[in-house]
């Protein structure tokens, strides 16, 4: 016999794993108090269902303050580069070529910059590096949700300061709340949703009734919109050079319409205040595509001009329309409007959806009557305008 086919000793039997234990689905997970009572983050609608909903040949997507004109062409050729380049290595996890243009644009040494996922990514780390329970936060209403989820997180007590009549400066609430020495303020200007300005007294206000140890934040994602108004004060001229912790935000995805790279920046009074950031911060938080194409973008100022000139046409010109046809539009220094519909902003929302039109409608306590729509094309605009006089006039408020 061929000693090749003779049979060989007999096989182990193969252990058995242990079975595992049935899952059980009355069995919570130990989620944190403080992140179980959060309001999810609302987004918009989701393009897909509007268009299955609408049967729409194109959305039309006003929800979420993108810029119709997109990004500059400098910066989708720095993307294909980095594409070319391939996607095997990590991203300078400093951001040192970013930091260091941006620090000459901006005259302030590259190591008070700090690179985000976005300038919210910037929120987060802020309130991680800063806040403990039970500290105090102030911010405004109607404002930003994640200047009051990202404290709430972190276990802090948040008040929110509400706007005068007719959208102003509440001097006496901002007063108060300052008074009650925040650890850490937020202030958003131009204010998200409703894009009005404070003006540099207010600032200067502001500014001297913030306690001396609080940290000062002045939120910019909108400011490049602005900065064409010749009372907006500049956050970063404003601060610089005072003697106390401060930080301005800004991004690129609005004006500069990288929102889909997700990039933005902090400028910090100090530099301890960027290390402590870096310390609470993933080491590789902005992709190399994103670093790039920020970098280009920087570099190409006349497609920001373009941009903020065109969006600023419209919102004058929308702005008339909506008026017109009996619609309050609070005035606005940013690239979408606040309207006030005079009935359910849900209600709203949903009957532009089957127009294939989607906004953002507000939900906070007093504004419940609000949408608040990114300015898009001319012809974008029109189509919105025409579809939300209709609904609206279906029904006497």
């Amino acid at each position: 016999m061929n000693p090749a086919a003779q049979p060989g000793p007999a096989a182990a039997p193969t252990p058995t794993a242990p079975a595992l234990a049935p899952v059980r689905v009355d069995t919570a997970p130990p989620i944190r108090r403080e992140v179980a009572e959060l309001p999810a983050y609302d987004p918009g609608a989701d393009p897909a269902e509007v268009a299955a909903l609408s049967g729409a040949d194109r959305v039309i997507k006003l929800s979420n303050s993108e810029t119709p004109y997109g990004a500059s062409p400098a910066a989708a050729e720095a993307v294909r580069r980095a594409a070319a380049a391939g996607f095997a290595r990590y991203p300078d996890p400093s951001g040192r070529r970013l930091t260091e243009a941006l620090g000459r644009f901006l005259d302030v040494p590259a190591g008070h910059l700090v690179l985000g996922n976005g300038s919210e990514n910037i929120l987060e780390l802020l309130c991680r590096a800063v806040l403990d329970p039970g500290d105090l936060v102030v911010t405004q209403t109607p404002g930003f949700s994640l200047h009051e989820t990202f404290p709430r997180v972190m276990g802090a007590e948040v008040v929110k300061v509400p706007l005068a009549a007719g959208f102003g400066f509440d001097a006496h609430a901002w007063r108060e709340a300052l008074d009650a020495g925040p650890k850490l303020v937020f202030l958003a200007n131009p204010c998200n949703p409703t894009g009005t300005v404070l003006g540099p007294r207010e600032l200067e206000r502001i500014l001297e009734w913030t306690p001396a140890s609080a940290l000062l934040v002045i939120d910019e994602a909108y400011g490049e919109f602005a900065r064409a108004d010749p009372g907006y004060p500049d956050g970063l001229e404003t601060l610089r050079g005072a003697d106390r912790p401060w930080a301005v935000l800004r991004t690129f995805s609005k004006a500069y319409g990288l929102a889909g790279l997700r990039v933005g920046y902090g400028i910090a009074s100090d530099a301890a205040l960027v290390r402590a950031l870096d310390r609470v911060r993933t080491p590789y938080n902005v992709n190399r595509p994103a670093q790039e194409a920020a970098l280009a973008a920087l570099a190409d100022p006349a497609h920001l001009a373009a941009t903020v000139r065109r969006t600023r046409l419209e919102a004058t010109r929308v702005t008339g329309l909506l008026r017109a046809a009996g619609l309050p539009v609070v005035p606005s220094s940013a690239n979408f409007l606040f309207i006030d519909t005079g009935r359910s902003a849900d209600r709203t929302a949903r009957e532009l959806h089957r127009a294939g039109i989607i906004v953002k409608a507000w939900r906070e306590p007093g504004y419940e009557t609000y949408i608040r729509a990114s300015l898009s094309t001319p012809a974008d605009n029109d189509v919105f305008v025409r579809c939300l006089t209709e609904i609206c006039a279906k029904e006497t408020p």
